[in-house]
């Protein structure tokens, strides 16, 4: 019996040594994470839904627009709106710390009547000159003449 409970001591003790080491190993060796950042449509109340479907050439088009940071470190971020690839507006969201969140109500302008057109927002991070995400964001939006 004396044998037996030395074995289980011993077993359990290296059991604790692992234990402890892998424990340290987590905190000490950076683990992969996924970086991202959040870019979001809302409509003009600030709802996932209802978006606007129908505008009037030159009258001004709301929505929200939301930015949240996920990259484990502070980045700035810029947006553009195009529609039909013409500039209609954009946000200078600015620096935002990781896990900040930008929320804010802009409008754009739709210059052109017509069926169908898209409204594509664009995404840029740290003063790139490519998108940050490789689609934009869009709506389809149905514009009448004045």
């Amino acid at each position: 019996m004396k044998g037996l409970s030395r074995a289980l001591f011993i077993f359990l003790a290296a059991a604790i040594v692992i234990a402890v080491g892998f424990i340290v190993y987590l905190n000490v060796v950076p683990q992969k994470v996924n970086k991202f950042t959040e870019f979001y449509i809302l409509n003009a109340n600030g709802e996932a839904y209802d978006y606007p479907q129908q505008a009037t050439v030159g009258a001004p088009v709301y929505i929200v627009l939301g930015v949240v940071n996920h990259e484990y470190s502070s980045a700035r971020y810029k947006i553009d709106m195009k529609m039909e690839g013409v500039e209609v507006g954009g946000a200078d969201v600015g620096t935002l710390a990781d896990r900040q969140k930008w929320e804010e109500k802009v409008s754009f302008i739709p210059q052109v009547a017509g069926e169908k057109q898209s409204v594509d927002f664009f995404l840029y991070k740290d003063g790139g000159s490519e998108p940050y995400l490789k689609d934009p964001l869009s709506l389809q939006l149905s514009v009448i003449p004045k």
